[in-house]
């Protein structure tokens, strides 16, 4: 039971930590094209 209970915690751990990184990619994308705009705009 403890093993079944770890299992899903390490799963649920590495799901979160992937999550990050991609909000955190879609984060930059969002930023370099709001760069992009505002160099377009001056």
């Amino acid at each position: 039971m403890v093993r079944k209970y770890l299992g899903i915690v390490m799963v649920a751990g590495a799901l979160l930590v992937s999550a990050c990184n991609t909000v955190e990619g879609a984060g930059r994308d969002v930023q370099s094209a709001g760069q992009a705009v505002e160099d377009a705009a001056d």
